[in-house]
């Protein structure tokens, strides 16, 4: 594979999107050098594996490598990117390489603005039988971003941003949801979705569009789609549907039915709407490619769901506490209607911004998001990397939020001082969930420690 490629370099190896692709390349037996900011358990997952990772940028890190892979968000400065320029090492975006991976093989790339990286998981459970690789952008229950199988089938998720969707050309394309995000990059919504109108299109005559019609934004373009498509959704006129819902704390069952043929009863050890819409995309491809469906609802009654996706961190004093990696408006809303249709708890949510562009872009929308947790803490703005912006800060998005008609916001911008805050207010009976793509899930945790200290 790749010719005489041998040492493949990766700048900012322990991102969520290149740290699965590194796992593959280890396993393809690639030597894999890669450079990052800081530790994490991601980068020591990678070492452990085979990978030498460096905890900063230097050009002479990329001494002997035959082809530099980086992220989107590597600058354009970045020692490592001009030494390569400099020495003509090609240069390669990691959804550019994700892709030459899957090129050989049947691809399921999972995409969407939302829902994409449990849907990816829940596809990969639903196909174990065909041993498929798999590569997601959240952590799967090992621990790991990707699975390396010996069959022929890959499933893979698809990032939206920086117009990354634009490189992969699946077999099967997935699109679970259309909504405003990475404006920092798009101009508009309907810009997004013309970007995943042509990633659709791309699929092969043999292949496969799989569609949620729940989505108002895929809704616009499905007179557009070229190629042949199955849509999903929930008690819709969708090909494939979930009726007679019901959710119950963290479970959730529903009968699915495809085409006027009932096939039967699914349970899913997760709430939420949402997750049941993620689910119906899997089943999509499951039956799409042969799998029984007895089979299939015994993967998905399996699945353990994928880290910090409504993770339940535990339980105390009768308080539930959940860590989210919700960031954008539509992830906060499903997040929160999920806690909201599983348990009859009063809410109380902790929400950390993410990056100053996007509390900027979609501050209407975040005012808009809340309204399902009785309680809402807002902290600081994580900036992952971005340098702040004139008069966008989390104490104006904190008093948007309360002039939107939210009675009980609360602006804490210190992390550290969250869990104090939480031990004073909540009370049995409650459920607290963390939400946000930064490290708000500290606080939960720290949370969940001082409830078990007291009790």
């Amino acid at each position: 594979m790749f010719g005489k490629t041998r040492h493949i370099h990766i700048i900012g190896i322990g991102g969520a999107g290149l740290s699965g692709i590194t796992e593959i390349l280890l396993d393809l037996g690639f030597h894999v050098t890669g450079s990052d900011i800081q530790e994490s358990y991601t980068t020591e997952h990678l070492r452990a594996r085979g990978a030498t990772i460096y905890y900063q940028h230097a050009a002479s890190h990329i001494n002997g490598a035959d082809v530099i892979v980086i992220s989107p968000a590597i600058p354009a400065d970045n020692p490592e990117l001009l030494a390569a320029e400099r020495q003509k090492i090609p240069i390669v975006r990691g959804a550019e390489m994700l892709n030459e991976i899957t090129r050989m093989r049947y691809s399921v790339a999972v995409s969407g603005t939302h829902g994409k990286t449990t849907t990816t998981a829940m596809t990969a459970t639903v196909l174990s039988s065909l041993d498929p690789t798999v590569v997601v952008g959240g952590k799967l229950t090992d621990g790991s971003h990707a699975r390396s199988g010996e069959g022929d089938v890959m499933v893979i998720e698809a990032d939206e941003a920086y117009g990354s969707i634009e490189m992969f050309y699946p077999t099967v394309a997935v699109v679970t949801s259309v909504d405003a995000d990475h404006l920092d990059y798009y101009n508009s919504v309907d810009e997004i979705g013309e970007t995943f109108l042509k990633f659709i299109n791309k699929v092969p005559f043999y292949g496969a569009a799989v569609l949620c019609l729940d989505a108002e934004n895929i809704q616009k373009f499905i007179p557009r789609v070229k190629k042949r498509y199955i849509t999903y959704g929930l008690e819709t006129s969708a090909d494939l549907v979930a009726e007679g819902i019901t959710i119950e704390g963290p479970t959730s069952r529903y009968q699915v039915r495809k085409n006027g043929h009932l096939y039967g009863e699914v349970h899913l050890k997760m709430p939420g709407r949402h997750n049941i819409s993620n689910s119906l995309a899997a089943i999509a491809v499951g039956l799409e490619l042969d799998i029984p469906f007895d089979r299939i609802r015994e993967s998905l009654e399996s699945f353990q769901g994928v880290h910090r996706r409504f993770e339940i961190l535990g339980e105390v004093n009768n308080i539930i506490v959940v860590d989210d990696y919700a960031h954008n408006p539509a992830k906060l809303k499903a997040a929160l209607s999920g806690a909201r249709d599983g348990y009859k708890r009063r809410i109380v949510a902790v929400f950390q911004p993410h990056r100053y562009q996007r509390v900027r872009d979609l501050a209407n929308e975040f005012s808009l998001s809340f309204y399902q947790a009785d309680v809402l803490i807002v902290t600081s703005i994580y900036s992952a990397g971005e340098a702040p912006i004139e008069n966008v800060t989390a104490e104006k998005l904190a008093q948007s939020i309360q002039a939107h008609g939210h009675r009980n916001v609360l602006y804490v911008p210190d992390t550290d001082e969250v869990a104090d805050v939480l031990m004073k207010i909540t009370q049995p009976e409650d459920i607290v969930i963390t939400l946000g793509a930064g490290d708000i899930s500290k606080v939960g945790r720290e949370f969940l420690s001082r409830l078990q200290a007291a009790h």
